[in-house]
């Protein structure tokens, strides 16, 4: 079938059209994003000062301060050779300051020591361990997770959640797929006698707790017990059995911002990871904990344990409150195409191509993560313990007029420049907002829109001449 050419010349203008409309919006895709916690996530015990502690760590311990592990200790039982090798130098054991101790033992990994009290032993049974400079700079890490711990308490609870006490007992329910946050009064949670966690398997949860101090003895919790679906029922975590197969645990995070002192009650196995950076953690003297421990100091003794199962979830960043000050730089509108003159007796068809984006309007901020209950999930640092990606700045909400909208996440190891925007990791390109690709595509379309009436213009004029 033969086409005419003013058809085709419309045809071709309004390709454009379409293209820079719908393009740009199929090319980019929404941001994700993490708090990162950093080199403590590689430990089961991470402690900025001292650490006094028998029997065993399953997982990596890294101490800032001393470690007195007087009694008999051994470190790193359970961790893959992926995780070994994930570890800063492959140390599983770091001690900065003096290690005391005449039987402490590194099962898998590295071990390195600041200095040893006289007559220490400490053995290496997968790797070498000897007195040298730690690899962890503790005052950055510190801060990184401080700021992880502070951010988090500003998460707002999710949307639908509930914390309600049943007479001794204090049940947290809520159902979203992704991300589920709790605030929880210290006084609330220590007067439980039995704690129970109700969440979809797969979502990240976690629990900020309030105020100064926690005592998990004070009314003798017993235990924590996680909703498994399967089941229909809760179950009593422990290391033998635990809900979907400890996929719960496996994100559960408890948050203490401003607690100082935190007590585990004995005759009850804590489940999930405890991030208290500003606490000494007690861990009684026996039941462990099925999860790691980020705190200021720790102290325990008999079968209080750290068993090692280290948090794999995405901690979504909170977004700004107010959008930004300054609004994004407006195109400059292009010259309007005049419009072409017809014959006598024909309709005007001028075509004014329109600016999509010139308004300045900021571009929406990133949906706040417990309000919607859908953040997209994120790399998460996964049960092989790979570092999570360190921080890196964030996004800009900026909407610049550039053409290009795409923002690559920046990668770092551990200890990255303190110029970045402490705890948090951005993927994938920024969203679309409203500028950048449109305009131009858009002006080119309405130009060729011009072009193509200029070519039904001529073609009449020929036909009307008996040239066609």
């Amino acid at each position: 079938m033969r086409i005419s050419v003013p058809a085709a010349a419309l045809a071709l203008g309004g390709s454009f059209v379409l293209a820079g409309l719908v393009a740009p919006a199929a090319a980019q895709a929404a941001p994700t994003q993490c708090l990162n916690l950093g080199v403590a996530n590689l430990y089961g015990e991470f402690v900025e000062g001292d650490d006094t502690h028998t029997p065993d760590a399953e997982g990596a311990v890294a101490v800032g301060g001393n470690a007195d592990f007087t009694g008999g200790f051994s470190v790193g039982q359970e961790l893959t050779p992926e995780q070994v090798k994930a570890l800063p130098g492959g140390n599983a054991l770091v001690v900065a300051g003096k290690l005391t101790g005449h039987n402490t033992q590194v099962m898998k990994g590295n071990g390195v020591y600041g200095s040893k009290a006289e007559g220490a032993v400490i053995q290496a049974h997968q790797g070498t361990v000897g007195q040298g400079k730690s690899p962890i700079d503790f005052a950055a890490e510190f801060a990184r997770v401080r700021a992880v711990s502070t951010t988090l308490a500003g998460t707002p609870q999710t949307a639908g959640a509930t914390v309600e006490a049943k007479g001794k007992e204090l049940y947290l329910t809520s159902g979203d797929a992704a991300f589920n946050s709790f605030t929880v009064s210290a006084a609330a949670l220590q007067g439980a006698t039995g704690i129970f966690v109700k969440v979809p398997a797969g979502s990240v949860t976690v629990v900020t707790v309030t105020g100064d101090s926690y005592d998990m003895a004070a009314a003798k919790t017993t235990g924590f017990f996680l909703w498994d679906e399967g089941k229909k029922s809760y179950v009593l975590d422990d290391k033998l059995q635990s809900a979907h197969g400890g996929a719960i645990r496996s994100k559960l995070l408890w948050n203490f911002p401003t607690a100082t002192k935190v007590v585990k009650n004995s005759q009850a196995a804590w489940s999930g990871t405890v991030l208290a950076p500003n606490a000494a953690f007690d861990l009684g003297s026996a039941a462990p904990v099925n999860g790691s421990v980020i705190v200021k100091s720790l102290t325990g003794k008999g079968g209080a344990e750290t068993h090692h199962y280290p948090f794999t979830g995405c901690l979504p960043t909170t977004p700004p409150t107010t959008p930004p000050t300054t609004p994004p730089t407006t195109p400059s509108t292009p010259p309007t195409t005049p419009p072409v003159v017809p014959p006598t007796g024909t309709p005007s068809a001028s075509v004014t191509p329109s600016t999509p984006g010139s308004t300045g309007t900021p571009s929406t901020p990133p949906t706040t993560p417990g309000t919607t209950g859908t953040p997209a999930p994120s790399v998460t640092p996964g049960a092989s313990g790979s570092p999570s990606v360190p921080a890196t700045a964030r996004p800009s909400a900026s909407g610049s007029a550039s053409p290009s909208a795409s923002a690559s996440a920046s990668a770092a190891v551990p200890g990255a420049s303190a110029s970045r925007s402490a705890g948090a990791v951005t993927e994938g390109g920024l969203a679309h907002t409203g500028s950048g690709p449109v305009v131009p595509l858009t002006i080119a379309g309405g130009l060729a829109l011009a072009a193509g009436g200029a070519l039904v213009v001529v073609a009449r004029r020929r036909k009307a001449a008996g040239r066609v």
